[in-house]
């Protein structure tokens, strides 16, 4: 039963978040594909993806223990503390910190962890923003 109601809560976000797709303003100079094509690619998987769990659910789920719970709970509070600080210092500080922490927490020692932060964080800036051109949140530094 929990798979279902899993399913059905992320078939709606899907819905809500191609609604938010549709609604964004396309300026004249865009591209060919436009800002809405990735969200609704995004709200797409995440649809499918929720039928799917919700037409055939696991027969015998089982809930994580109350440590795993508060991982996740945790990991989930990186995530939002990410896109809050993201504009405030910047995408390079912002995502190495994200990084050092998840793959700590996903089993990384901490020295390997913060080389793993910073590289992930450098090569997605260099990528995209010197390889692409992409513009990206600007922190305290200019980058």
């Amino acid at each position: 039963m929990s798979d279902r109601i899993f399913g059905v809560v992320g078939l709606l976000i899907a819905i809500g978040f191609a609604f938010a797709a549709l609604a964004i303003e396309e300026s004249f100079l865009s591209d060919a594909v436009g800002p809405k094509a990735f969200p609704l690619i995004i709200a797409a998987v995440l649809g499918l993806s929720s039928i799917s769990i919700a037409l055939k659910p696991d027969a015998s789920p089982t809930w994580p223990d109350l440590g795993r719970f508060v991982e996740i709970v945790a990991a989930v509070v990186v995530m939002v503390l990410y896109a809050e600080l993201l504009p405030v210092i910047g995408f390079v500080f912002a995502t190495a910190l994200a990084a050092t922490y998840l793959t700590w927490r996903l089993g990384s020692g901490p020295i390997a962890s913060v080389l793993t932060g910073l590289g992930t964080s450098v090569g997605i800036y260099a990528v995209f923003h010197l390889v692409l051109g992409l513009s990206l949140a600007r922190g305290p530094l200019g980058f």
